[in-house]
């Protein structure tokens, strides 16, 4: 067996190529050069040696990954459009602008600066779903690459459109103020784009952390409470309206509000989705299956309804398309806008809920306060990778028997058992050994009954797996 088809081998025994966001793994032991070409060969094979835009984050690793993922595109045939630094919901919005055949991200979004990924998007700027993936894998898998003659190798062509995507974002988000705004790009790939967007606005901006720089050093690529205190201290002592805090790659935001404390995530999604279902006298929102249920709680009494799915914002966004839904989004702050484009987008988001503020004459803090805040418990146990079937095809047959009261049982992702004053969450983790149990309650009394209950019957599961 030569060395391809050790590597092909290994990977259909662990798992598959593309996880709930494209492609991510460490540089150079997960993603190495090699498998980016022939991620890029493999999608030129797939288009028809279709034409292709591609952009890049801040990490060390995405020019060269660009470069081998380049190499794979033009050995299949394929003409690229090469963007270079740039945030992923630009890419997205542009794949559809341009009306290419696919487009590519190179990131990892939040994750660390030794990761890197590879994301890819269809022509209506909606990313890859697994079947679709599943068609690239096949290609890479089973060697079926179609190489073009040297005489057809076409070129790679770097182009700057970003002012076509500002211009766009401005006139949807008008705005009549000037608002005080602080943002943190978090030296990611919204580094240029996000403050020039709210120049254009004409916001006034301080910008922290704007300096794109592939080590992070100033807060972790993902906008966590810990990193982001410096922020909240800055939007404090400026007496700014607002703050935004971007992902590694500005697919998500969170909102640091007036006072300088960050905006609660599942009240802030939940406070933004009431607006537009108000705005449009009803309409469908879509969620996972993790938000709390103080979404329906918003947006139920406004003649809305919620559609929840798996997590992952693949999973959101082909929701949005095909229910036709007014708004998309997950707790973590990747807002799906749909009347522009169908990847999350952070740029656009922190926008567009200034543009709500505005319309409603309200701080961040007023924005929510109608919002009910709930008491929510998390934990995870260890669980073998290769168990992890068995003991969620025996919970889906035993959770449900600890809870006489059960109003809605999901199993589109893990078991979601929606109870009388509360819901329970059992899923296994999509990348590591483990199953995470998720409880919200109206109180915090429910709350530990409900996780005290499904927590002893998932160790027990887990344990007679395990044997």
């Amino acid at each position: 067996m030569n060395m391809i088809d050790s590597e092909v081998l290994a990977r259909i025994v662990n798992q598959r190529l593309f996880g709930t966001s494209g492609i991510r793994g460490v540089f150079n032991v997960d993603l190495t050069p090699k498998l980016a070409l022939e991620v890029g060969l493999a999608l030129a094979t797939h288009t028809n040696s279709g034409e292709i835009v591609i952009g890049h984050d801040t990490r060390v690793s995405s020019p060269l990954l660009e470069h081998s993922v380049i190499s794979g595109l033009l050995s299949g045939g394929s003409n690229v459009r090469r963007l270079g630094l740039t945030p992923t919901p630009v890419l997205a919005f542009l794949t559809r602008e341009l009306k290419v055949d696919a487009g590519l991200m190179i990131t990892a979004s939040h994750n660390p600066p030794e990761y890197n990924g590879i994301k890819i998007f269809n022509p209506d700027s909606t990313a890859y779903n697994e079947e679709e993936q599943r068609k690239i894998e096949e290609i890479i898998d089973k060697r079926l690459f179609k190489r073009s003659a040297w005489q057809n190798i076409k070129t790679a062509a770097s182009q700057d459109r970003t002012q076509t995507y500002l211009e766009v974002v401005q006139q949807a988000a008008k705005l009549e103020r000037s608002w005080r705004v602080v943002l943190d790009p978090g030296c990611g790939a919204t580094c240029h784009v996000a403050p020039a967007l709210f120049r254009l606005l004409e916001c006034r901006i301080t910008a922290l952390n704007s300096q794109p720089d592939g080590f992070f050093p100033a807060r972790s690529p993902a906008p966590e409470p810990e990193s982001l205190e410096p922020l909240g201290r800055v939007v404090k002592e400026l007496g700014a309206d607002v703050g935004f805090a971007f992902d590694g790659d500005g697919d998500r935001v969170v909102v640091i509000d007036e006072t300088g404390m960050i905006a609660p995530l599942d009240q802030t999604l939940a406070a933004y989705a009431g607006y537009l279902v108000r705005k449009h006298k009803g309409g469908v929102v879509v969620t996972t299956v993790e938000t709390s249920m103080c979404l329906e709680r918003t947006i139920e009494p406004l003649h809305g309804k919620v559609l929840r799915t798996r997590v992952g914002d693949v999973e959101v966004a082909t929701a949005v398309k095909n229910r036709k839904a007014v708004f998309g989004g997950e707790p973590c702050g990747a807002w799906i806008h749909p009347s522009l484009h169908y990847c999350p987008d952070g740029i656009l988001s922190s926008a567009l809920l200034l543009k709500a503020l505005e319309a409603e004459d309200k701080t961040v803090t007023s924005f929510i306060s109608k919002v009910p805040r709930f008491s929510m418990l998390r934990r995870k146990l260890s669980c073998p990778k290769q168990v992890k079937s068995l003991v969620m095809n025996d919970l889906k047959k035993t959770l449900p028997a600890l809870f006489p009261e059960i109003v809605e049982e999901l199993a589109i992702d893990g078991v979601r058992l929606t109870l009388k004053n509360g819901w329970v969450l059992v899923r296994p983790s999509g990348t590591e050994p483990q199953i995470r149990i998720t409880v919200e309650a109206e109180n915090p009394e429910e709350a530990r009954s409900i996780m005290e209950k499904s927590l002893k019957q998932v160790e027990k599961t887990i344990e007679r797996a395990a044997k």
